[in-house]
C-alpha cells in the first residue's frame, strides 16, 4: 500500500473555520458549561476541537523558539531568555516564558493555558454524548482526537512540572478548586490510558484530502512511545535522580519511587516497536543513491508538506497570524543582511557537534578542521546551518549590488595585523544594516526555512514536524541500549546514519560509550525540533549543556581599505595610504580578498549556567495561592 502522511492543519485559519469560530464565540459559556445548543451542531463541535489542537500545539515557529532555552540557539534580543538560561527563575519570575514575553511558543506550555485546554477537553467529553447524529464515524474520530489532545496536554504538563492534578471534569464556579497533585506515576498511567483510547477510536489514515491533518492511530502510538521513553529516563528514576529529590518530602511528584527500572524501559521499547510494526511509516529517502546530494534530500524533507516519514504535522498558511510573534520563520530566523531578524541563531557549540563526513568528531585543535571548518561535514550540517560564504537566496534589490552572488557574510576584513577592521559583512550584527540583530554566533538557522520565499513579501507555508518516524527509530534504539541490547540498538541508529550519508557507528561501542554516541545522534538528527530542551532534562545533563557558549569569528587579512561612504563603521586610512579600496565584502568573481581565518571565541553575552532546580519548572505563586493543596517543586 502506498504510504502517505496524515497531517494536522489549523482549520481555524481557513475561511470556513473562521466563520464557524465566530459562530462559536457568539454563543457564551453559561455556569461553567458551553451553551447546550452548540453541542447539537456538529460543525461547531468540530471547530471547538480545532481550537483544542491550536491551544495544545501552540506556535513552534514563533519568534522565540524552544531551542533558545537550551544549548541549541541564541535569541539576541534577550526578552528574558538570558536570565532563564542562567537559572534565574522562581515562582514569581519565569523569564522568557511569561505572558510579557509574548511568545506563543512557550506561553501555551504553562500551567494556566494548559489547564484551560484541559477544561475544553472535559467540556467536550461531558457534552458529546448529548449529540444526536447519524455520523457515528465522525463522532468516533473526534473522540479519538480529543483523547490524543488530552494525552498531549498532560504530557506537556508533566514534562514541565512532574506530577500534576488530574482533572476529569469541567469545573464550574460552584465547585471546590482545591485539588492536590497526583504522583508522576499516576500521571503517566493516565496519559497512556488516554492515548490507548485515542488509538482505539482513530483511523489509520485520513478518509480524504479534507481530513488530512487530523491525528491518526500512528500519532497516538508515537506519542505513547515518547511519554514512556521520558518516563523511563534518569530524571524520573529513583536510583538516579537523588540530586533533585534529596530532602524533598514529595519525591513521588518528581518520578517513580518504586518499581522495576528495566520494566519501564521494556514498556518504552514495546511502545516504539508497536509503531514500527504498523509498517506504515518509513524514513524519507532512506537509501541515498550514489549521485544524490544527501544534504538536498534532507532539505527537501524539511520543506515537504507530507512524506512517508511524517506522523504529525502542524500546518500553517501565509495568512496565519498571531500578532508580531506568531508565525513567520523565514523572517525571524533569516539573515539580517536580507532585512530579516537573524534570531534563533545556532550556537557555536551546537554547530561543532556536527561530525566530519568520515564520522570523526570536528575539532578546533585539528589544524585541517580549523583552516576549513565547513568542509567535509555531516550532510545534516549543510541542511541545517547557514555559515560564512555559503550561497543563499538572492539579496534584496537595494543590496544586490553589494553582494551580486548572494553569499552569507558574517565576518570582517582586517588589516594584515588583524587589529584594524576595514569592513564588516552584510550579515554581521554590527554590519551596514543593523546593530541589534544578526548572527552574533557566526551562524544562521537553515532548517525549515524556504529559500524560495522572501519573508518580507509573503510567509512560507512549511509545516512543523511534531512527530516523525526518525524519532520512533531513535526511541527504540535508546530503550534497547538501556536494556543492554547493544547490537539491536546499533542497527537502528545506523538506519538514521545511513540516510544522512554517515558511516555506521563502530561495533565496538557498547554500554556507556554507545549511550553517548546515541545521544549525540539524537541531538543532530532532531536539532531545532523542540526535543533537545526536554532531552537535557530527562537525561539530567544540565551541567554539560548549560555552559559558557562559543561563537566563530571570521577574519580576512588584507591591505584593502574601507568603504569611505561610512566612516563611522569602517577604518579611515592615514594620509598617503596606498592600499586598495573595497566596496564589496567578496570580489566580483565571488572569491574572497584573502584566505579566511576562523577563530573559536567565547560569546560575551547570553551565557548559560545550571541550577538543579531547573530540571522542573516552578508552579507560579499565583497558582499556589489559588489552590492551597498544591505542593511546590524542589528548589523553589
Amino acid at each position: 500500500m502506498k504510504k502517505f502522511l496524515i497531517n494536522w492543519i489549523l482549520f481555524f485559519i481557513l475561511p470556513i473555520a473562521v466563520l464557524s469560530c465566530k459562530k462559536l464565540l457568539d454563543k457564551p459559556f453559561q455556569n461553567g458549561s458551553s451553551n447546550a445548543e452548540m453541542w447539537k451542531d456538529l460543525p461547531l463541535i468540530e471547530t471547538f476541537v480545532d481550537s483544542i489542537y491550536h491551544d495544545a500545539l501552540g506556535f513552534p515557529f514563533a519568534i522565540i523558539r524552544l531551542s533558545d532555552f537550551s544549548d541549541e540557539s541564541l535569541f539576541p534580543p534577550d526578552w528574558g531568555t538570558y536570565d532563564f538560561n542562567l537559572g534565574d527563575i522562581s515562582p514569581n519570575y519565569l523569564p522568557g516564558w511569561s505572558p510579557a514575553a509574548s511568545s506563543p511558543q512557550t506561553n501555551h506550555l504553562l500551567w494556566d493555558p494548559m489547564y484551560s485546554n484541559v477544561r475544553k477537553i472535559n467540556l467536550f467529553f461531558s457534552n458529546i454524548g448529548s449529540l444526536r447524529t447519524d455520523e457515528k464515524d465522525l463522532v468516533a474520530r473526534l473522540k479519538g482526537e480529543v483523547y490524543f489532545l488530552n494525552g498531549w496536554t498532560y504530557a506537556c504538563l508533566i514534562n514541565m512540572y512532574g506530577g500534576v492534578p488530574i482533572i476529569i471534569k469541567a469545573y464550574t464556579i460552584y465547585d471546590n478548586f482545591y485539588v492536590a497533585r497526583n504522583s508522576y506515576e499516576d500521571c503517566v498511567d493516565f496519559i497512556v490510558s488516554q492515548l490507548d483510547s485515542a488509538a482505539k477510536y482513530l483511523p489509520l489514515e485520513s478518509i480524504d484530502a479534507n481530513q488530512a491533518g487530523h491525528v491518526t492511530k500512528g500519532a497516538a502510538l508515537t506519542l505513547k512511545s515518547r511519554v514512556l521513553l521520558y518516563a523511563a529516563s534518569d530524571l524520573h528514576n529513583p536510583l538516579k535522580n537523588g540530586i533533585v529529590t534529596s530532602g524533598y518530602s514529595n519525591p513521588e511528584l518528581s518520578g517513580y519511587t518504586s518499581g522495576d527500572e528495566m520494566a519501564r524501559w521494556q514498556l518504552a521499547k514495546d511502545a516504539a516497536k508497536a509503531v514500527i510494526d504498523m509498517a506504515k511509516y518509513d524514513l524519507y529517502r532512506k537509501n541515498p543513491a550514489p549521485g544524490d546530494s544527501i544534504a538536498q534530500n534532507i532539505v527537501d524533507f524539511f520543506l515537504s508538506k507530507g512524506t512517508e516519514e511524517d506522523i504529525l504535522l502542524q500546518y500553517f498558511t501565509a495568512s496565519t497570524n498571531e500578532g508580531l510573534t506568531g508565525y513567520n520563520p523565514g523572517f525571524y530566523c533569516g539573515p539580517n543582511g536580507y532585512h530579516d531578524c537573524g534570531f534563533n541563531t545556532p550556537t557555536g557549540d551546537m554547530v561543532d557537534e556536527y561530525e566530519m563526513k568520515d564520522g570523526s568528531r570536528f575539532d578546533w585543535n585539528n589544524p585541517v578542521h580549523k583552516a576549513s571548518p565547513y568542509t567535509n561535514r555531516d550532510a545534516r550540517f549543510y541542511a541545517t546551518i547557514l555559515y560564512e560564504g555559503v550561497p543563499w537566496r538572492k539579496r534584496p534589490s537595494d543590496l544586490i549590488a553589494q553582494d551580486p552572488l548572494s553569499r552569507i557574510q558574517v565576518g570582517g576584513i582586517y588589516n594584515l595585523n588583524g587589529d584594524t577592521l576595514f569592513k564588516r559583512g552584510m550579515d554581521n550584527p554590527y554590519g551596514p544594516l543593523s546593530d541589534y540583530s544578526g548572527d552574533f554566533m557566526g551562524y544562521f538557522l537553515r532548517k525549515f526555512i524556504d529559500p524560495n520565499v522572501d519573508p518580507l513579501k509573503i510567509k512560507q507555508d512549511i509545516p512543523f514536524k511534531h512527530l516523525r518516524y526518525a524519532e520512533v527509530i531513535l526511541n527504540y534504539a535508546e530503550a534497547c541500549i538501556e536494556l543492554g541490547q547493544d547490537a539491536e540498538a546499533r542497527s537502528y541508529i545506523n538506519m538514521i546514519r545511513k540516510r544522512a550519508g554517515q558511516p555506521d557507528i563502530s561495533p565496538s561501542l557498547t554500554g556507556g560509550t554507545l549511550r553517548q554516541a546515541y545521544r549525540h545522534e539524537r541531538q543532530i538528527e532532531l536539532a531545532f525540533e523542540d526535543q533537545r530542551f526536554w532531552d537535557i532534562r530527562r537525561w539530567m545533563i544540565g551541567p554539560e549543556a548549560y555552559q559558557q557558549t562559543h561563537k566563530v569569528q571570521v577574519k580576512y587579512l588584507t591591505e584593502i581599505t574601507h568603504d569611505e561612504t561610512d566612516s563611522t563603521k569602517f577604518f579611515v586610512p592615514p594620509s598617503g595610504y596606498s592600499g586598495r579600496r573595497s566596496d564589496n565584502y567578496f570580489k566580483s568573481n565571488g572569491s574572497s580578498w584573502a584566505v579566511p581565518i576562523f577563530v573559536k571565541a567565547d560569546f560575551g553575552g547570553g551565557n548559560r549556567s545550571w541550577n538543579n532546580k531547573c530540571y522542573f519548572f516552578p508552579i507560579m505563586q499565583a497558582e499556589m495561592i489559588k489552590n492551597n493543596k498544591l505542593v511546590q517543586n524542589p528548589g523553589y
